[in-house]
């Protein structure tokens, strides 16, 4: 994995993205387990963006959330445009639910209790949602963390595998857009919970 920023503990200190009831966004290595680990090396690229909110969110809850913020939607709405792969916030509740295998752009690769690892349907990137509830001294807490993989291409010159040019040109807004993926995330769970406490 390349460019990550420190581990995930002391999440709550200045200096990082935050929006309420979240702490700072944060990038930090992947977790024991995650089902992103095994795009790593191998000449491609993998990071992992985390937060955490002080209350107890669910797998399904997080996926619905992440799938249905409003800035995601400008994706949804670009890839039905471009790619032809129209997506409703109702296909977005049966991912969550474990009841759909496709979603817009992306097909399910893997999934478990906590986890959901999506590919692109051309198999170039990998997205991939995972929560970490815990419970300490009656507080309870989740970590959300979000990631993506870009799979490296054959060059045809050198026959090693390369990310190419445009992967370099576009790195710097994939980190700043997987931020504000993840904050728009959280302030949708938080929004939600104040909605329907």
């Amino acid at each position: 994995m390349q460019d990550l920023s420190g581990s995930c503990d002391g999440l709550f200190s200045q200096g990082s993205s935050r929006v309420e009831g979240c702490a700072p966004i944060r990038a930090c290595e992947l977790p024991q387990g995650a089902l992103l680990d095994k795009y790593r090396g191998k000449g491609g690229y993998a990071d992992c963006y985390v937060t955490e909110v002080a209350w107890r969110v669910s797998q399904a809850e997080y996926v619905e959330a992440f799938y249905t913020t409003a800035l995601f939607g400008v994706e949804r709405r670009l890839l039905s445009w471009f790619v032809s792969k129209p997506s409703t916030d109702a296909e977005a509740r049966q991912l969550a639910a474990g009841a759909l295998d496709s979603f817009a752009a992306w097909r399910v690769e893997a999934r478990s209790a906590d986890q959901l690892l999506m590919s692109d349907f051309q198999g170039h990137t990998r997205s991939w949602l995972m929560v970490d509830a815990s419970t300490t001294s009656a507080v309870e807490r989740t970590r959300l963390y979000f990631g993506s993989a870009v799979v490296p291409a054959v060059s045809a010159k050198s026959g090693k595998p390369t990310l190419g040019a445009s992967f370099r040109l576009l790195l710097r807004f994939h980190k700043l857009y997987s931020r504000a993926l993840l904050r728009a995330a959280g302030a949708r769970l938080a929004r939600l919970r104040v909605e329907n406490p």
